[in-house]
């Protein structure tokens, strides 16, 4: 009975042994970070200043809470820029751009996230925030703050063979309409589009149809008058990729324009443009050099003042644009000149610029101009212009220039940082 007993006790305390040792270990529990070491270790967190337009700040800082924001490039130990441009599918390529400043010079990386234009803001912001914490990850490592930061992984997903159906085709449809009015006026406008696209490394084809419709009408007292304008468009573009700095195509469009007096207008325009620049550099710097010749033929709604119901034109253009996006700001500067064949009388030179340049701490200028000799309007008509029409600009008037300009400066002071966001009543009150 005894030995009986005695192998019951070895038998059930083998089990329990086995049991242990195949039981996996007991995690150590995490030590306890109160409030005051964790204010501690935010101090020492990177500074970071985003750089970029249209991005959603306040949803960036509530989800990376392990940087310090600031206002100024000056007090930051990171600078994030972030530029953008459409891709072939309708979505967007953000390039962001990690500089680091100071203790930090040197360390510098760059990534890039892609949206696709079925996603939502809120897919869109999250793809972006994902990226954007990878990016500051080893800023965040050479400090205390992290010791309380982590990576994890989601489950692996085994590679398999991706196909495309469409093979790059991108085709849209939109509609849009728009009515307001009072006791004495009404407006009505209606704007259609279809397009088709298809954008790869080596080519891009783009064909778009629109059109458009609108309407004013005025009932005061005794005077009444109902205007409208219509214009319809067909737009083609095939573009060729020929090497990094080299492209050629040409483009193709039809048209109807009330305001512009044409019944019927078609311009067929080969082209072919010279990139300094890499085109992979394209969202940081561009400085292109773009040639078109092209053939023009024209219907007119009513003669024009050269008592012409339809002509054929030939001409050619030549337009330089450079485009930079810096820590110091951004910058595009544009020139065309254009004229035609037929009469080297017929011509128009565009000029534009636009500047965004941080000149001081706090302080930012912001300047925009436009101005274009204007010597080319073959297709102005040759009866009267209406008060109306005047008012209105229902019809296109005979000019020799137009031009806009503004200019715009911001200065902030005071804290630099802007890590907390509370989005109590809205942007206002």
């Amino acid at each position: 009975m005894k030995r009986a007993i005695v192998y019951a006790l070895i038998t059930v305390f083998s089990a329990v042994l086995a049991l242990a040792s195949s039981a996996p270990a007991a995690k150590e529990p995490k030590r306890t970070i109160d409030d005051q070491e964790m204010e501690t270790l935010r101090k020492t967190a990177p500074k970071v200043f985003i750089d970029g337009y249209r991005l959603d700040f306040d949803f960036i800082r509530t989800e990376i809470t392990f940087v310090n924001y600031v206002w100024d490039r000056r007090e930051a130990d990171v600078h994030v820029l972030i530029t953008q441009q459409r891709t072939g599918s309708g979505g967007r390529e953000y390039t962001l751009a990690f500089l680091g400043l100071g203790t930090y010079a040197g360390l510098n990386n760059e990534l890039k996230f892609y949206s696709n234009r079925t996603e939502t803001n809120d897919e869109v912001r999250k793809g972006l925030v994902q990226i954007l914490k990878l990016g500051l990850a080893p800023y965040a490592a050479r400090t205390p703050i992290s010791k309380i930061l982590s990576l994890n992984t989601e489950r692996a997903i085994k590679p398999t063979a991706a196909g495309d159906k469409w093979d790059y085709w991108v085709f849209s449809i939109g509609l849009r309409g728009r009515l307001t009015g009072e006791r004495s006026f009404r407006y009505t406008a209606l704007n259609g589009n279809i397009s088709a696209n298809r954008v790869t490394p080596a080519s891009k084809f783009r064909l778009g149809v629109s059109g458009s419709l609108d309407e004013s009408r005025f009932d005061y007292e005794d005077y009444r008058e109902t205007s409208s304008s219509r214009s319809r468009w067909l737009n083609s573009l095939y573009v060729l990729s020929l090497g990094g700095h080299w492209s050629a195509g040409g483009s193709l469009s039809l048209s109807y324009s009330t305001y512009g007096n044409i019944a019927t207008g078609i311009n067929l325009a080969p082209a072919v443009e010279f990139d300094v620049f890499p085109y992979e550099e394209a969202t940081r710097r561009q400085l292109r050099v773009l040639y078109r010749i092209g053939l023009t033929y024209n219907k007119y709604l009513e003669t024009t003042i050269y008592d012409k119901l339809s002509q054929t034109v030939f001409g050619q253009a030549l337009a330089a644009t450079l485009s930079l996006t810096e820590p110091w700001g951004s910058a595009e500067v544009s020139a065309e000149g254009s004229h035609l064949f037929n009469d080297f009388d017929f011509n128009r030179l565009r000029f534009s610029a636009w500047l965004s340049l941080r000149l001081l701490k706090g302080l930012a200028l912001t300047l925009d101009g436009r101005y274009a000799a204007i010597h080319d309007q073959i297709a102005l008509r040759k009866s009267d212009v209406s008060l109306d029409d005047l008012l209105l600009r229902r019809k296109e008037l005979a000019t020799n220039y137009n031009y806009g300009l503004s200019v715009g400066f911001s200065y902030s002071f005071g804290s630099v940082y802007s890590n907390v966001v509370n989005p109590r009543f809205g942007g206002g009150f």
